[in-house]
């Protein structure tokens, strides 16, 4: 199998690889999908949706507070530097490697990834709800208020902070609340970027599709629709999915164990 998927590795001239939580697992960061996927007594779906925010925005910003800060100590692992190499060597022979992540944790571009389409956003961007900006933000406690908050424990009380004391956006003037820049549950996705998702998957010529339960839409729906027009899939992922049975390769196993040589 990896033989003949070297072979078509070696002519691809568009790749595009499609990554979730899985090739984030082995750098340490909790995936909240599956057992035991909870902070305090929530599990990531209650707490990530505009109707939480709204209701209690002290709560969930307690919640992305403890995941920046855990992000903040993780380090991408060889399968995020595996693709980050992949696509410097290939770009010097004038081939092309987009990334297209689920993930919102940065570490494609810690890695050294430059072509990534992040769909579901980032943990280190903020956007004002009532001016709209987005922007890049990795302080560290994001605000004074949440200085120490956000443990994972269930014993845990509510630190109740006021929404004036939580982040504010820095525009002239506006002093509006900030949300993470992430899309939340019931939220859709951004269209600009789904555009550019769109036109990579009909130039790309192999797709990868790694650590992913191919269960997410409408990420679920990407590598199906490449492989439908004929086109070489290969699913890297500990175990097989509702997807694999349309994908030419399929190698089980650790993203990090199985993507080096694969990529090599």
């Amino acid at each position: 199998d990896m033989a003949d998927f070297r072979e078509v590795f070696a002519k691809a001239k568009h790749i595009a690889i499609i990554t979730g939580a899985g090739v984030s697992a082995e750098s340490g960061v909790p995936t909240f999908r599956g057992a035991g996927g909870f902070w305090r007594k929530w599990q990531a779906q209650e707490l990530a949706t505009p109707g939480a925010f709204a209701r209690n925005p002290s709560r969930v910003w307690e919640f992305y507070h403890y995941r920046r800060e855990v992000m903040l100590s993780k380090h991408p692992n060889p399968a995020h530097i595996a693709i980050a190499e992949c696509e410097r060597r290939l770009s010097k022979q004038g081939r092309s490697v987009v990334v297209i992540t689920q993930n919102i944790d940065e570490l494609h571009r810690k890695a050294g990834t430059k072509h990534l389409l992040e769909i579901h956003g980032s943990l280190f961007k903020t956007r004002c709800t009532n001016c709209g900006n987005v922007a890049a933000n990795y302080k560290s406690p994001i605000c004074p208020a949440l200085a120490g908050k956000g443990a994972p424990d269930p014993a845990t009380e509510d630190a109740a902070i006021a929404v004036e004391d939580l982040p504010q956006c820095e525009e002239d003037g506006c002093n509006g609340l900030l949300r993470p820049h992430v899309v939340w549950f019931g939220e859709t996705l951004d269209p600009d970027i789904l555009t550019e998702v769109e036109k990579e998957l009909e130039i790309c010529d192999l797709c990868l599709v790694v650590g992913t339960s191919s269960v997410v839409y409408p990420a679920a729906m990407f590598a199906p629709q490449v492989s439908a027009r004929g086109v070489p899939v290969a699913e890297f992922n500990m175990e097989a999915t509702p997807a694999t049975n349309r994908f030419r390769f399929h190698f089980p196993g650790p993203c990090g164990t199985t993507l080096p040589p694969a990529l090599a």
